[in-house]
């Protein structure tokens, strides 16, 4: 049955044009559900029920005013009940996953329905972790791990998702990437917090730093602590000339901040009873998180559906425009230099890089080595 589905003479008998309008449509469609996945996932709500609704008045959305990209421009982004903007990210996640799914056709629609539309699946995956991990911070493991299951099920189904005919070989494949992806980001990992877990700051003589509720302020700067702690155990830590609480001061005094604990020489104070705090230093020590775990797991699913040599294209890529994006930010001031950067968009984006034309860029790069070593 899932041959004769995606034998190429079922598929021909319509115009590759129409399959390509269908993919576009479909494509707008499969955005919308992303959108519900984005804004549901990461509050632990049912992406099933209840139907599509305005988060601000609760209105139930009827089928003829949740027509993909139409009814957004229509509406003019606003909630038809209660006029509450409704955010161009529902837009574009659509237009994106529409062009996305008509790239995948144009791309591989002649060679392959399946490959196509497995291509389609998983970029599915890659833009919902995208958007999220801006947003949040975290990948779910709903795309993580649920994509590592994915990408083996369709390297059983479709072995030409990793360019072979042997269904044997296709799950070797999709389990050495899943592996290498997982491995390799995991060793990265340890490895920069060893040597980059924590950011150390010097400041201008008699430079004083503002502890408030929500944030930390110095240097003409303000990072939500948000941004700062990423784990509980992750700390700020100082050595104060002088410290001053509301209702006293410190002289001298050594200083760890972490999400639960305020550590004042050998006196423990709970944060949430210090509601602002100033300290007169010459350094901080800020923690410093280069990749999560989340990541970790999204670089197994991606070797699970691309490969080991995707996911070295991906590490690689990846890291050239996290640099390039963070260095813009920071020369920019929309970011400090020890600001957090959500990794896996990134990833997704070499990924993306990797489906449509990494082989060939590969190749074109080992010719050019080969060419430069032969003088």
């Amino acid at each position: 049955m899932f041959s004769r589905m995606f034998d190429p003479a079922v598929w021909s008998a319509l115009p590759f044009q129409f399959w390509s309008a269908v993919a576009f449509v479909f494509g707008s469609i499969v955005g919308s559900f992303l959108n519900v996945c984005i804004h549901r996932m990461p509050r632990g709500e049912s992406i099933v029920s209840p139907p599509s609704h305005c988060p601000h008045c609760q209105y139930s959305i009827p089928w003829y005013l949740n027509i993909p990209l139409v009814t957004w421009l229509y509406l003019r982004g606003r909630c038809r009940n209660c006029g509450a903007p409704i955010a161009a990210r529902y837009f574009l996640v659509e237009l994106v996953t529409a062009l996305l799914f008509l790239g995948s056709w144009l791309r591989f629609g002649h060679r392959s329905a399946a490959l196509a539309l497995v291509f389609c699946l998983f970029m599915a995956g890659l833009l919902v972790a995208t958007f999220i991990d801006f947003e949040h911070f975290i990948i779910p493991d709903e795309v993580t791990i649920g994509g590592m299951a994915a990408g083996f099920l369709c390297s059983f189904f479709v072995p030409g998702l990793h360019g072979s005919e042997s269904v044997t070989d296709s799950l070797k494949q999709s389990l050495l990437g899943m592996a290498i992806g997982a491995g390799v980001i995991y060793l990265i990992l340890r490895g920069f917090k060893l040597l980059l877990g924590r950011h150390r700051l010097k400041l201008p003589e008699g430079a004083r730093i503002i502890f408030s509720e929500t944030e930390l302020y110095f240097d003409g700067q303000s990072i939500p602590y948000e941004e700062v702690f990423y784990r509980r155990s992750d700390a700020i830590v100082l050595s104060a000339r002088r410290l001053e609480l509301v209702d006293r001061c410190y002289k001298d005094v050594r200083v760890r901040l972490s999400p639960t604990l305020l550590q004042i020489g050998d006196e423990k104070i709970d944060p949430e009873q210090v509601p602002h705090m100033e300290a007169e230093t010459a350094e901080v020590v800020l923690p410093r998180e280069v990749m999560g775990l989340g990541d970790v797991k999204f670089m197994g699913g991606i070797g699970a559906f691309l490969g080991w040599k995707a996911v070295f294209f991906s590490l690689f890529l990846s890291s050239v425009i996290g640099a390039v994006v963070g260095g813009i930010l920071v020369v920019t001031k929309r970011r400090a230099m020890s600001s957090r950067l959500p990794y896996g968009p990134y990833i997704a984006m070499a990924a993306v890089v990797w489906i449509f034309a990494g082989p060939q860029l590969l190749a074109a790069y080992q010719h050019f080595i080969i060419r430069l070593a032969g003088g």
